[in-house]
């Protein structure tokens, strides 16, 4: 494995979530323990299973995973390092504000960006402390800062002055005046990050398109702020051997290959591992021995047959076209397939004559030049997330921005680069369309979280973001939260896979949107290979293992739910999208 030659004594795993980040992670350690190093694991997943993966509980202290001699593990809990920033920022305050206030600013710090910086403010002392560390050769970190993260710190200038001289308010992030006491500590973290000599970061993708493209992204950004030594892990590659006598499997691997083919030129010059697929859950030793070898041991597949019988998404498409009319949202995290879902139930509706107005951000302009005119009940728009986000920036730093000195405009533009402003940038377009769902379906394949929502609507008005952005009282759109607290009026469904990480993250999702007062009305398990009836070994395996992940959407977390199995064609067209819809997932053993 090229990344493991000669490893730094840093090394950051990102990537997505379900592409196998922890997985890797916890076999590189225990791989590098076994050569006779000092190791410490440390994980800042919110949706960690390293103690799952080894059989122990971990925790926030330095435990010894026993089983493996000199390996030592970490887990930071991302919500729990939040709540102690946010509690660092409020408290101060707390007595002197309006509770009204006080309780605008906790919202403010409630988001994803607050949580990542909290956890970054937590591992900065593993990369800066000798003393808390100095036992140990290398220290691997499941999940590194993002470039957004990385640019704040990076920011000039002291956040506190500048929100003391009434230039600013709290952001996404919240007055980071409480970071400013370890902005020396930050610094030094940086430094390390960028020294190639000190720090590997490494890129964990599959091996398809929209992740690909994101991996390159991401691979981009950090480059732009200095951090360039990148190395590039495609896990989970279906063996060719897989395909040879079963059709769904040579269909999956010729999507691969066509993937990795077309791989973009910013990833094709790093240096890059190719993992292949397991049939086995990565948990316990043998099998994180496993993960990074060619050598896979038949004991690990099951000739248990099993059984599957579960709803298709024909049932809910049948519930959602009764009412007629409404708000239809697609949610989930990036590469579960909202945007293909979405156009697929915007097209079984106008099938059977329903007004239906499809409206999408998918980057992918093709999908709406695929659906345009293809039904006559069918009218599909398409937003550019780049646009909106753009043009929404330059609205705030033309009203807002004018009014700043440098220094205060460097901290508004970097605001104006969190993720949640896209989310609002892209809702704005939105939202003009919203009100067609009182006349026809408006199917809408992207949404904001409840986060995000609860920003726009916590002072009653939609806009309350951009008011506090801008500078601005203009409150020239009306707030759509009401229509969609109303499940008479918009559905909302979240789509997710049969993995451990995707079902953790969209429970996550789905927790915020309870916490902004809107109900989901039901889930979809996308790309199930349980419901494709595989004949591989490898596929048969990975469909016993998507059971529990279904069952626990079914009996934990969703009304209502639906599986849609994996296709052996790539889903684009009118054709192929009416097929997940009739895709229905009869009882079937296998």
């Amino acid at each position: 494995m090229k990344f493991l030659k000669e490893p730094p004594r840093f090394l950051f795993f990102t990537g997505k979530g379900g592409v196998g980040k922890t997985s890797i992670a916890c076999a590189t350690a225990m791989k590098l323990a076994e050569a006779g190093r000092q190791i410490l694991l440390v994980s800042t997943d919110p949706a960690s299973n390293v103690g799952q993966v080894f059989g122990i509980t971990i925790g926030s202290k330095i435990t010894p995973v026993d089983a493996v001699s000199g390996l030592f593990a970490l887990e930071i809990d991302p919500q729990a390092a939040a709540q102690h920033y946010r509690d660092r920022i409020v408290n101060p305050v707390r007595t002197l504000l309006p509770e009204s206030i006080v309780k605008s600013i906790e919202e403010q710090l409630s988001g994803a960006c607050t949580t990542e910086i909290a956890a970054f403010d937590e591992f900065t002392a593993l990369l800066t402390d000798s003393a808390l560390t100095a036992d140990f050769d290398h220290i691997i970190f499941d999940t590194a800062p993002t470039g957004h993260t990385i640019r704040l710190l990076q920011l000039p200038g002291a956040w506190t002055g500048f929100l003391e001289e009434g230039k600013g308010d709290v952001s996404c992030l919240g007055p980071l005046a409480g970071l400013e006491k370890q902005r020396s500590q930050y610094r030094e973290a940086l430094e390390a990050l960028a020294d190639p000599l000190r720090t590997r970061l490494v890129l964990v993708s599959r091996a398809q398109q929209s992740t690909l493209r994101e991996v390159a992204r991401t691979c981009e950004e950090l480059a732009a702020i200095g951090i360039s030594q990148h190395y590039l892990i495609i896990n989970g590659i279906l063996p060719q051997r897989e395909a040879a006598e079963d059709a769904l499997a040579a269909a999956l691997f010729s999507r691969e290959q066509a993937a990795l083919s077309a791989m973009p030129e910013s990833l094709r010059a790093l240096p890059t591992d190719h993992v292949a697929l397991k049939a086995f859950n990565l948990v316990g030793l043998e099998a994180l021995h496993q993960l990074l070898s060619d050598n896979e041991q038949l004991s690990f597949f099951t000739e248990e047959a099993i059984t599957l019988n579960t709803p298709g998404l024909l049932t809910l498409v049948d519930d959602i076209a009764r009412k007629g009319k409404g708000l239809v949202m697609f949610m989930g995290k990036g590469g579960v397939g909202k945007t293909t879902l979405a156009a697929a139930v915007a097209l079984e509706l106008a099938r059977r004559g329903l007004p239906v107005h499809l409206t999408t951000s998918d980057p992918a302009a093709h999908l709406a030049e695929t659906l345009n005119g293809s039904m006559e009940m069918l009218t599909v728009s398409r937003i550019d997330p780049r646009a909106e986000t753009e043009r929404y920036q330059k609205e705030v730093m033309s009203t807002k921005g004018k009014e700043l000195d440098l220094e205060g405009i460097a901290l508004l533009e970097e605001d104006l680069r969190s993720p949640c402003t896209e989310e609002i940038a892209v809702f704005q377009a939105f939202s003009r369309i919203i009100s067609e769902a009182d006349q026809k379906f408006v199917i809408m394949d992207t949404a904001p979280t409840g986060h995000t929502l609860l920003l726009l609507d916590a002072t009653g008005a939609y806009h309350r973001e951009f008011t506090r952005q801008s500078g601005t009282e203009k409150q020239h759109h009306l707030t759509p939260m009401t229509r969609m607290q109303d499940p008479e009026k918009t559905s909302i469904v979240l789509v997710t896979l049969a993995e451990t990480t995707p079902v953790l993250e969209t429970a996550n999702l789905q927790a915020e949107l309870r916490r902004a007062g809107i109900e989901p009305w039901g889930w979809v398990i996308n790309n199930s290979v349980a419901a494709a009836k595989p004949q591989s070994p490898l596929l048969k395996q990975r469909a016993h293992n998507e059971l529990n992940e279904i069952d626990a959407v079914a009996r934990l977390y969703a009304t209502r739910y639906a599986v849609v199995p994996l296709l052996r064609e790539e889903p684009t067209g009118a054709n192929r999208l009416l097929k997940l819809i009739q895709a229905e997932v009869r009882e079937h053993t296998i």
